[in-house]
């Protein structure tokens, strides 16, 4: 039986797929609704006009939300920010760091804090929007009660926006961020496709050049999962021993480290910061006639070089959140393991303190070239809307999110069929053809 068919056999697993489904249904829906008070024909002719600079981006991670300047404009971007401070700040702030090792009772303190700065940072970006659109004449009734309005009407979809992330996380399948993010991607890329194409009718790009964009956007997929599925084994012995009454055999296992151990988060996390600027050129009109605008947008040299510095740091920030080798090291030796010619204990650290720094380091020039090789070569063919829809942070981010979600599919699979298999095994061992039940039934008589 397939992988699907499976899905749809096992109640739980399909319950989830069914809640994901209507949670993403909801939030698309919610696209379409426009924020009152404000002229969405003007927005919408601004935002076409400005396709290929930061506000384009925007459009693209907002799922087209920029455009129709809906209640889910500001998107889970402001979740997003505020994640990315707490967790600078954890590290360094004893408070924070106490309750990160409190466990559950500690991540959900976190969590708490984390929403309300959420809340706090969408009513500043909402009022500043707010004003933007005031001084550009977008605003069909300026004043006081436009600005109220945009700054609860904004907040609440931000709000709402989060609470639908968290709980497709604990009810649904796979990260909540990530999917929400993953569906505002993937809606876009029909139209553009189909956008493409008609250029190529048009002779606006010639048919040698689409079939080129369409190989080079299946040689960037087929390298991102040869990727995503790369990992370093590192072989971990353990000796015989002693389990109860048993003894049990010396063995040889393997902890498998992924290239890209961060994932999809450090492209998301630089994407965030990166529309940091252009909320500020909505407020400050003089930044967007400025060399600030053109060394923001995307393409430019300073864009790509800060997007790729940010990408290598989230990259070696994120992955040290995630393993940390002092912990593993102190439970292999827990537990008996060692790693062949490397002593247990602090040795063992700093073995997996090197390989993971290495790996880190090819995982995040992996994920800069992957993001911003792409993108440049789309826009030097002339296709600036091939690129930001299938460039390769999109790109990345749609694989990406598809294989970790698929990975918690199968693990669910596996974790069912293993149960299964152990029902029907203790049923074998009771039933009444088995040795047990005979002694059991002469012990009676």
């Amino acid at each position: 039986m397939s992988g699907v068919a499976q899905v749809f056999q096992i109640p739980e697993l399909k319950k989830r797929l069914m809640f994901t489904i209507s949670m993403l249904a909801v939030y698309r829906f919610g696209i379409f609704v426009s924020t009152p008070g404000v002229n969405v024909d003007a927005i919408r002719q601004g935002v076409e006009q400005s396709s290929n600079t930061i506000f384009g981006l925007i459009n693209l991670f907002s799922g087209g939300a920029l455009e129709e300047f809906s209640i889910f404009v500001l998107g889970i971007s402001p979740y997003i920010t505020m994640s990315i401070i707490i967790q600078l700040l954890t590290p360094s702030i004893p408070f924070l760091e106490n309750l990160k090792k409190e466990g559950d009772a500690g991540r959900r303190i976190l969590t708490r804090y984390t929403r309300r700065g959420t809340i706090l940072l969408a009513i500043l970006q909402s009022y500043m929007i707010a004003k933007a659109l005031e001084a550009k004449g977008a605003a069909l009734v300026p004043g006081l009660h436009f600005e109220i309005v945009t700054v609860v009407t904004l907040t609440a979809g931000t709000a709402f926006i989060m609470w639908l992330g968290e709980q497709i996380t604990e009810r649904g399948l796979g990260n909540g961020t990530s999917i929400i993010i993953f569906a505002g991607i993937a809606a876009r890329m029909p139209a553009v496709f189909g956008s493409t194409v008609e250029l190529a009718r048009t002779g606006e790009l010639s048919p040698i050049a689409v079939l080129a964009l369409l190989f080079f956007s299946l040689f960037t997929i087929y390298a991102i999962i040869f990727v995503e599925r790369s990992n370093r084994k590192i072989p971990v012995q353990y000796p015989r021993r002693m389990v109860g009454n048993r003894s049990t055999m010396a063995q040889t296992q393997y902890m498998p480290l992924k290239v890209n151990m961060s994932g999809v988060i450090p492209p998301i996390f630089s994407s965030a910061i990166m529309m940091l600027p252009a909320t500020l050129m909505t407020v400050i009109p003089t930044l967007s006639m400025s060399s600030f605008a053109q060394f923001f947008t995307p393409g430019a040299w300073g864009y790509e070089a800060v997007y790729v510095a940010l990408i290598i740091l989230f990259s070696f920030f994120y992955t040290a959140v995630v393993f940390n080798p002092v912990e593993v090291a102190e439970n292999l030796k827990k537990n008996g393991g060692f790693i062949p010619l490397v002593r247990p204990g602090a040795e063992t650290a700093d073995y997996l303190y090197g390989v993971l720094n290495r790996l880190t380091l090819w995982g995040a020039i992996y994920i800069a070239a992957v993001c911003v090789v792409p993108q440049v070569v789309y826009l030097e063919m002339g296709a600036a809307q091939f690129a930001y829809v299938f460039g390769g942070t999109a790109v990345l981010i749609v694989v990406g999110v598809t294989l970790d979600t698929a990975s918690q599919i199968e693990s669910m699979l596996v974790a069912r069929n293993y149960e299964a298999f152990m029902s029907k095994s203790s049923k074998v061992k009771g039933g009444i053809g088995s040795a047990s039940y005979q002694r059991n039934r002469l012990a009676r008589k």
